[in-house]
């Protein structure tokens, strides 16, 4: 009998025989993304990977639901699962035969719809969103709660229902395959963060989430919270802390209870979810909307906890109703400040007996340690309620790509008798660097000085120490440099850290090139779909009679170089062609005579109601479907050029209208387009910032500089 109708308990043991490999669970993910790029209804892995997410996360559940009726079945106790059928992944998922097309969308998406067995009912989503847990709440609540912040965006249902058999090829039954899972996950996590990095919000590298837990050092029974958890890196990190401390079931138990958190977004809500489960806790606590929408005043001792671990958003504003949770003197739009007074206001006043004062660990940008106004009388409170015992000076470029923003990392807890002195730590770069990037990013090893020195302190060239005393009488500013580095360094010095940054520079852009060669190679190679311009572009032939008495803007095509240019401003009678076309901003012109040598540009925004003769050609451009940065760039490459050169036996041979959409183009999805626009334009500014930069070097090295880094210049 052929695996199509092999019952699903014996596939699954046959699955079983053979251990899956990471090498096998990668290719498994990377073939259902390939699927979904197929589906029109997603763009990008901001798409993508939060319907892998939801894919995955109800297999996982299926599988640990199977464990438990097991597990039930061996002690002869009732199982009561918390997904009922039709809506159990093995009714209409696990079946590779089972529903498929539009009438899996259905089912998916509906309100009401055909179910897997015939019947009619609520579809799977208004299913899942009316789950209810018992008194006290269990993983029926958290299904329903991830599930009431997510949708299905993919519009073929033989795509989805390719991905789904691909995803059922995965096993959650072996902890090793957890384990191998979690690892590719956490993977997929760093790239749709990488993808969504913006608003103030940045992934958090590893090694920092790890260094802040060991120091906090959680113990078991003590609650731990990230307020603003994201994908809840800092909470796997103390769960995972706090497992190796749990030796009896009731130890698991208690541990189980431990780990909190809050997320407003429901797209990083799930990820945190999925994240928490593949990494073994079983019911995750982590609540749903803005964790500064409760009044700070109300904030009582049964809702406080005993560790906080952050790096909330920085950068943003709060609308004012949120800002109203706050006293009247510590209101303020700044997102940093209001998370840093409810970690203050949520730590434990008094430790349960046995255990240590309550603390945290909190990552702040570098303007909080110095600002006026609400951040001053914080730091205040800070010194005189709490004891602020180090702060961590994390070096340039730890949040690469997303932000260049100087940040520290706050080490406190409640203590009644304040801070007397504060530790300072500067994390040293590695020799000859200037800072981290995305392609040379922090790792653990880099921070193995800073934890050696966090067991033994004394002061060196990286640490000090200020008394509270002295940060008060500064107006409590805590912005002290370190006072070994706070001279000046001596010309030597300056040139050989600028040499370095450029040695830096150089291998970045020898990354970035490498990155846009494999781009066009992707593009050459018909990675991407080719289509016809006519796809994207749609001709526009309007033109107008000049008036006599007005003066008129006149715009060309620079060919080879920077697009469409101002020609010049003139009276009606210099324009010779009194029939003319008005330019407007985005479209695309194409020059009649030009177009073999690339006559082609976008028309900007100050050259909008321009004119131009019947000479060229106004194309308006369907921005849904392209990014005009990537036509400009594209309609000046190699591969593009061939194909108008290759209509006409010279350079002047004139075109017409309809030949350009005959041309074909590459064409990714929008989000793919602008990384591609991205890492161009990033290469453009590296190659003239080095260009530039090399000069300044090669004055101040004496000539050493070419000779330095090998190169002619």
């Amino acid at each position: 009998m052929g695996e199509r109708l092999m019952p699903r308990a014996t596939r699954a043991r046959a699955d079983a025989v053979a251990a899956t490999t990471a090498q096998r669970l990668g290719t498994l993910v990377k073939s259902a993304r390939d699927t979904m790029r197929k589906d029109k209804g997603l763009n990008g892995d901001l798409d993508r990977l939060p319907m892998l997410t939801w894919i995955m996360f109800l297999k996982f559940l299926d599988d640990a639901e199977g464990l438990r009726e097991t597990e039930a079945q061996i002690q002869g106790t009732r199982f009561v699962p918390a997904i009922e059928p039709p809506y159990l992944w093995r009714d209409w998922a696990a079946p590779d035969d089972g529903i498929t097309g539009d009438a899996l969308i259905a089912f998916i998406t509906n309100e009401r719809a055909t179910r897997p067995d015939g019947s009619e009912g609520p579809g799977l989503f208004a299913y899942l969103r009316g789950l209810q847990g018992a008194d006290g709440g269990d993983r029926r609540d958290v299904i329903a709660t991830v599930f009431r912040g997510t949708v299905n965006r993919m519009i073929n249902g033989y795509l989805l229902r390719d991905v789904i058999n691909k995803v059922d090829d995965i096993h959650f039954a072996s902890s090793d395959e957890i384990h191998t899972l979690g690892a590719l996950y956490e993977t997929m996590l760093r790239e749709m963060r990488d993808a969504a990095g913006d608003s103030g919000e940045f992934y958090t590298p590893r090694p920092v989430v790890r260094f802040m837990v060991q120091a906090v050092d959680p113990r078991l029974g003590e609650t731990v919270l990230d307020p603003a958890c994201g994908t809840g890196g800092f909470l796997v990190e103390s769960y995972s802390h706090l497992l190796e401390r749990a030796r009896t079931v009731e130890d698991r138990e208690i541990l189980g209870r431990s780990i909190r958190g809050g997320e407003a977004k429901p797209l990083p809500y799930l990820l945190a979810q999925m994240n928490l489960l593949l990494h073994g806790v079983e019911s995750p606590a982590i609540s749903t909307g803005n964790s500064l929408a409760t009044r700070i005043a109300e904030i009582g001792e049964r809702d406080r906890v005993d560790v906080i671990l952050t790096n909330p958003p920085f950068g943003g504003e709060e609308e004012p109703g949120i800002q109203g949770n706050f006293p009247l003197d510590r209101r303020t739009s700044e997102t940093a400040l209001l998370f840093l007074q409810l970690i203050m206001r949520k730590l434990k006043r008094v430790p349960a007996e046995g255990f240590l004062p309550a603390r945290a660990a909190v990552v702040v940008p570098n303007s909080t340690l110095f600002a006026d106004g609400v951040a001053a009388r914080l730091r205040t409170e800070l010194l005189r309620d709490f004891r602020l015992h180090t702060i961590v000076r994390l070096p340039r470029g730890v949040f690469a790509p997303y932000t260049d923003i100087a940040t520290n990392i706050l080490f406190f807890e409640r203590a009644g008798a304040g801070t007397e002195d504060i530790w300072y730590y500067e994390v040293p770069l590695p020799a000859g660097r200037v800072q981290f990037t995305k392609t040379q990013p922090l790792l653990s090893e880099h921070l193995q000085p800073t934890v050696a020195w966090w067991n033994a302190r004394t002061e060196t060239d990286c640490a000090w120490r200020v008394s509270a005393r002295e940060v008060l009488a500064a107006g409590a500013n805590l912005d002290f440099p370190n006072p070994v580095r706070a001279t000046a360094p001596s010309p030597g010095d300056a040139t050989e850290l600028l040499l370095s940054r450029l040695a830096e520079v150089e291998e970045t852009l020898r990354t970035v090139r490498a990155a846009f060669a494999e781009m066009q190679a992707n593009q050459e190679r018909d990675a991407y779909p080719l289509v016809e311009l006519g796809r994207v572009l749609r001709h526009r032939s309007e033109f107008i009679n000049i008036d006599d008495s007005a003066a008129y803007k006149r715009c060309r095509v620079q060919v080879r170089a920077q697009g469409v240019v101002l020609r010049d401003i003139v009276p009606a009678s210099k324009v010779k062609t009194k029939r003319q076309q008005v330019c407007r901003a985005g479209e695309l012109l194409v020059a009649e005579i030009d177009a073999k040598v690339g006559g082609f540009g976008i028309v900007p925004d100050e050259m909008e109601g321009a004119i131009v003769s019947g000479h060229y050609f106004l194309y308006e451009v369907d921005d849904s479907l392209i990014d005009r940065a990537y036509l400009a760039a594209l309609l000046r490459t190699k591969f593009f050029q061939d194909q108008v050169q290759a209509q006409g036996s010279t350079n002047y041979a004139a075109i017409r209208p309809a030949q350009v959409l005959c041309y074909r183009i590459p064409l990714p999805d929008l989000e793919e387009q602008r990384s591609i626009v991205a890492e161009r334009e990033m290469l453009t500014r590296l190659e003239e910032q080095l260009r530039l930069a090399r000069v300044v070097a090669d004055e101040a090295a004496g000539g050493r500089f070419g000779q330095r880094l090998g190169i002619d210049m």
